[in-house]
């Protein structure tokens, strides 16, 4: 048991270390993860077209829920500004296929499941509720089609959503 304890306690210090903060201007760094159909999916799979990514801690979750289905009712909005729009948490395939499923989300939902892209982007809580660790942080991206960040928003409150005013005014800015 203190063996498991100190493993787990030294995976998060090393995952810490590599903890970015992502700010816009900066190149998006890339990721390979699957989605809730069991497809691969980079982020350079939409280089030429805006990509919004949405981090959000656990699906099936009150403020989860109410997020996504705010994307998946305004999608159009989206839609009307060549942007992609990509939902990511740690959550299991197997969970986000359901939680897709059920809330009828129109968008890919993609497993995070080793904390890769919760990490590199700066997105990922040390310590959830419940004691929970590495759980991604509410967190949103806008990517241009060159693959620059051209906003970035990280919530250390998980009950906060995103500002989907500004993201939506930084999509207007986008060719």
């Amino acid at each position: 048991m203190i063996l498991a304890e100190l493993l787990s306690t030294l995976y998060f210090c090393i995952l810490n270390i590599t903890l970015m903060k992502i700010e816009a201007g900066q190149q998006a760094p890339e990721f390979s993860l699957f989605d809730s159909e069991k497809n691969k999916v980079t982020l350079s799979d939409f280089k030429g077209k805006n990509t919004v990514l949405l981090f959000f801690p656990l699906a099936f979750t009150g403020v989860c829920t109410k997020e996504l289905c705010s994307i998946r009712d305004n999608i159009a909005l989206y839609n009307n500004t060549n942007a992609q729009v990509l939902g990511i948490s740690v959550d299991s395939i197997f969970t986000l296929a359901k939680f897709k499923e059920e809330q009828k989300l129109n968008f890919p939902l993609l497993s995070d499941f080793n904390k890769s892209a919760s990490a590199a982007y700066g997105a990922l809580y040390d310590n959830f509720v419940l004691d929970m660790k590495g759980v991604s942080k509410r967190s949103a991206f806008v990517i241009d089609k060159e693959g620059v960040v051209k906003y970035a928003e990280v919530l250390e409150n998980a009950g906060d959503l995103p500002n989907f005013e500004a993201i939506q005014s930084t999509l207007a800015t986008l060719n």
